[in-house]
């Protein structure tokens, strides 16, 4: 016996597996319904599930500890205050330079 190698669009891999694995469906059932061999559900799923898992762990190592946000809070804080004395200092200039000279 023999098998055929079938090749399925990658869209159609994405979707069967998201059914699997977070609408819930059985892999045994889908792969009946669907006639696709278990065995190559199966490395599908683990495939659509380790990338998750990456994913996950790549947002994960975005977030920011309490001391890097410490860190850009006051960053952000000094230039805040920075130009707002930029601007009371322009504010000023303005004041001067507009006056009528008498």
């Amino acid at each position: 016996m023999t098998r055929e190698l079938r090749k399925y669009p990658t869209e159609f891999k994405e979707y069967v597996t998201k059914m699997i694995v977070l609408d819930g469906r059985k892999q045994v059932d889908v792969s009946r319904e669907l006639d696709i061999p278990y065995d190559t559900l199966q490395k599908w799923v683990r495939s659509f599930r380790k990338k998750q898992q990456e994913a996950e762990k790549a947002r994960q190592n975005q977030l920011l500890t309490a001391s890097e946000f410490k860190e850009l809070y006051e960053a952000e804080r000094l230039k805040r205050l920075e130009m707002e004395e930029e601007n009371a200092i322009l504010k000023k200039a303005m004041h001067i330079f507009t006056q009528e000279k008498k």
